[in-house]
């Protein structure tokens, strides 16, 4: 497909595009893997360090212990957005602060706060769920066929 724009490109639009690619700055892959891994790996220490809390101070088990623990970096995350915090630990880390779930939670607030001042129903309710929407739809989506999947696995217990 890219050859294929390329030829509707006239000479000069390509001799451009040809300048253009030997300009740009090389991208720092090496650099953004190590900043994403570090701040993925934070959050996720952050989590393991609040489950083992909840678990030694207040009595939870392993398995319930995820419940609250997810709570509190959901709500650490909405603060950290409202006080624009989240954001510059974003644009250092990358994709490190996007894939856990505070990383979800920071663009369902990034884009309620956007919208505040059109209401709450059409702008915070109405546009909360535009980026996050279709998180929520594969999730849903990919849990219900795997459960399926399980189900006919015969790995599910009674």
């Amino acid at each position: 497909m890219a050859a294929q724009k390329k030829k509707k490109l006239t000479p000069v639009q390509q001799e451009y595009q040809s300048l253009a690619k030997q300009k740009e700055p090389p991208r720092p892959i090496v650099r953004n893997c190590v900043r994403a891994f570090i701040a993925g790996g934070t959050i996720c220490a952050i989590g393991q360090l609040l489950t083992e809390m909840f678990i030694h101070w207040f009595g939870f088990t392993e398995k319930t212990a995820g419940s609250p623990t997810v709570a509190v970096l959901i709500f650490l995350s909405v603060v950290l957005t409202s006080l624009g915090v989240y954001d510059k630990i974003a644009q250092w880390a990358g994709a490190g602060s996007a894939v856990p779930v505070t990383g979800f939670a920071n663009s369902m607030c990034s884009a309620a706060i956007e919208h505040r001042s059109e209401g709450l129903v059409l702008g915070t309710g109405g546009n909360m769920f535009k980026l996050a929407g279709s998180v929520i739809v594969f999730g849903t989506v990919a849990a219900f066929l795997v459960g399926i999947v399980h189900m006919f696995l015969g790995l599910g217990g009674s």
